[in-house]
């Protein structure tokens, strides 16, 4: 079992948050907030998180435990986890464990019974900050050279594929590439009848066109965009060689090699409940996110359109490029964790392939 100590987040402008502390290491990285009222152990295990600390503004997590079965990346690649409370006697019929004991094997730091709605309006007002998880008796000094640690740049090295694979029988064959991509987009585009072949991140266009496919896939993944520049050269070549689906940090990636540009948001789009108006289709979903990163409307010009928006700030959450059969949208569509309804994205892609979904 972990050992429990009194422990704090500080955050880059001073501000202290005092709760119990489980974990034997201490936790430094970029501190966000997700607002998912379901969905914990998806959301942990999602790559696009990967070196961030984690604040969940729902109050209570862990009450239906854990299981294997929702698990969406091979690890959790957290740097630490904030909640309010930590359900220690969880209630499902498919819990396997409780989220302690997962937190614990994954070797995460949590700092439990702090206000973490108060965290969510100080990220609110004044955007995301650098912050540490640490023992509550550590000297100001310690505390101080943590927060002067260096940004972490290029997290996508961390969490795509080692190796090439493949995945699904299906008569169209998509090539993907893996920028920290989650378990349900692969399982998705499998029951369209895809068949996958997956490449690391840094796969050259040459490797991934010598496969044969009938389309592309770039997948989300953590961090700036603008870190890839090998990859966005990379997309380049890809460019109207054939028909490309693009989610996430794979949208961002597709903007840049289009020549367009991206920013960081104040404090990003995290969660399972964020409205978006699809223009094109004229209808309204509600979508899982996770981005700190955002396509510049203003660097747009004539050869795109865009297609789908955020209804909370506005910001671009689809493009299409009309000079190439190439689409992207800036939220999760497979909806893990979170609400469906954007099958119609992956129906728009088998049908940009040629094939019937």
């Amino acid at each position: 079992m972990q050992t429990v100590k009194q422990g704090k987040l500080v955050l880059k402008d001073g501000s202290v948050y005092e709760g119990q502390l489980y974990g034997n290491r201490n936790a430094v990285g970029e501190v966000v907030f997700t607002t998912g009222m379901s969905g914990y152990q998806e959301t942990l295990t999602d790559p696009s998180y990967c070196g961030q600390i984690v604040v969940m503004t729902y109050p209570l997590v862990g009450n239906y435990g854990t299981n294997p079965c929702f698990n969406q990346g091979e690890k959790c690649f957290y740097q630490g986890y904030v909640v309010s409370e930590l359900c220690d006697a969880p209630s499902n019929w498919r819990c396997q464990g409780t989220l302690q004991d997962f937190l614990e094997q994954q070797q995460v730091p949590v700092l439990v019974g702090v206000d973490t709605r108060a965290i969510t309006r100080k990220l609110r007002n004044y955007g995301v900050l650098q912050g540490v998880i640490v023992p509550a008796e550590m000297p100001e000094a310690e505390v101080q050279k943590l927060l002067a640690t260096p940004d972490v740049h290029d997290q996508v090295r961390q969490v795509t594929t080692s190796k090439v694979y493949t995945l699904g029988d299906g008569p169209l064959h998509v090539a993907v590439l893996d920028f920290g991509i989650k378990r349900n987009i692969l399982n998705y585009l499998v029951s369209f009848g895809c068949r996958l072949t997956v490449f690391p991140a840094y796969t050259s266009a040459e490797e991934v066109l010598a496969c044969a496919p009938d389309g592309i896939f770039l997948s989300n993944g953590p961090g700036d965009p603008k870190d890839l520049k090998e990859v966005i050269e990379n997309i380049k070549k890809l460019l109207g060689k054939r028909p490309i689906f693009g989610i996430c940090l794979g949208h961002q990636l597709l903007a840049l090699a289009n020549g367009y540009d991206t920013f960081k948001m104040k404090f990003g789009h995290r969660g399972i409940n964020h409205p978006v108006r699809d223009i094109v289709e004229h209808k309204i979903c509600i979508s899982s996110q996770n981005h700190g990163y955002a396509v510049d409307a203003k660097s747009l010009d004539a050869d795109v359109e865009i297609t789908n928006v955020s209804l909370n700030d506005g910001t671009i959450e689809g493009l299409r490029y009309l000079k190439h059969p190439t689409f992207a949208v800036q939220y999760h569509p497979e909806a893990s964790p979170g609400p469906g309804g954007h099958e119609y994205l992956f129906k728009r892609f088998i049908k940009m392939m040629g094939g019937k979904a």
